[in-house]
């Protein structure tokens, strides 16, 4: 599996978990890697294989989501001749063609119960039955997992077994979101933007305006680097005027005056901004004029972003406010960090 991607950042949480990564990637033990999609996830797997003593192996990977559930258990562990209908040949499984390196679950959340049990017997004896053979096939192979669930939770719903999850779970590294990044997306968005103008031919890289970078630090980013890579992407190949620094961003593809009605209905709006803040009511009695007021700002800056689903932007444009405005109240209620959700 190899990748043009890179890993890219300065935050003290990515940082965090890449070291993590590092120091794991040595060790011949399982490990769990969790996150949101679009965090980088695979890539995280990646670093585990390329950095460990099992480097000159094969790196397999297998997305668990993408296979019917009856076919998951014989794409792992291979199947003999006539095992089933439609298997006309013998086929090695993906631990067999992972022998000697490392075999990356994606969507490990997904794998039915006669999966969980199988994987949990490959990785404790390491071992392999292929499907229709009553012969054990002996592996060496390393597990690296990946889920954006809460495993300990699917346990506790009965959905995942306890015992795999104890087996898996040697190391557990948590990649943070975009949006707790901070510093990262103006990194992120001039390397893809970069690339991208490189890429179409631009004689030289004009950056972003100062408000389409507000625009792109104030977002929220439910798909994180994966959805900042596209909207970079399409915003510079969008881009009439190549001299000028990009003033246009669109962050949802979708969005079009001409959709049906219906088609608009199915289509999730973003959320309507009122120009007046939910109305909240002070108390009568003040004993100190100065902690009341403050504290009455910091009520209407909690219920404006939270009816705006904590978008910076939308939030200062229903305060009335610039978006530099904004910030600095939020700075001086200590707001900042729940601002960025």
């Amino acid at each position: 599996m190899q990748r043009e991607a890179q890993f890219i950042g300065q935050s003290g949480p990515f940082l965090d978990a890449v070291e993590r990564a590092s120091r794991a990637a040595a060790l011949n033990r399982p490990v769990l890697v969790i996150g949101e999609r679009g965090t980088g996830k695979e890539l995280i797997a990646e670093r585990l294989h390329r950095l460990s003593p099992r480097w000159a192996g094969p790196l397999v990977t297998m997305n668990c989501a993408a296979l019917p559930e009856t076919l998951i258990e014989a794409e792992l562990f291979g199947h003999e001749a006539g095992a089933f209908t439609g298997a006309t040949k013998a086929r090695i499984g993906r631990f067999e063609e992972a022998d000697g390196g490392t075999l990356f679950l994606d969507e490990l959340a997904t794998l039915s119960s006669g999966a969980q049990e199988r994987l949990l017997r490959a990785t404790e004896y390491g071992e392999v039955t292929r499907i229709g053979s009553s012969k054990p096939v002996r592996v060496d192979v390393r597990i690296v997992a990946a889920t954006n669930e809460h495993l300990p939770e699917l346990v506790d719903k009965g959905r995942f077994r306890a015992d795999l999850l104890d087996r898996l779970s040697f190391e557990v590294i948590t990649l943070p979101p975009l949006r707790a990044r901070e510093g990262d997306i103006a990194v992120l968005a001039d390397h893809f933007g970069r690339r991208m103008a490189a890429e179409v031919g631009y004689p030289r890289w004009p950056g972003f305006s100062k408000q389409a970078a507000q625009l792109l630090e104030s977002y929220t980013w439910p798909g994180n680097v994966r959805e900042l890579r596209n909207v970079v992407e399409r915003a510079v190949y969008r881009w009439d005027d190549q001299e000028k620094p990009i003033d246009a961003i669109q962050f949802d593809p979708f969005a079009s005056p001409w959709l049906m009605p219906s088609a608009k209905s199915a289509v999730a709006a973003p959320p309507a901004v009122s120009a007046e803040p939910a109305p909240v009511q002070p108390s009568s009695e003040c004993s100190d004029l100065r902690a009341a007021c403050h504290a009455y700002e910091r009520q209407l800056l909690e219920a404006a972003l939270a009816r705006c689903r904590f978008n910076q932007r939308a939030t200062a444009a229903a305060l009335a406010l610039t978006y530099d405005q904004l910030r600095h109240a939020l700075r001086r209620h200590d707001m900042l960090e729940k601002a960025a959700g």
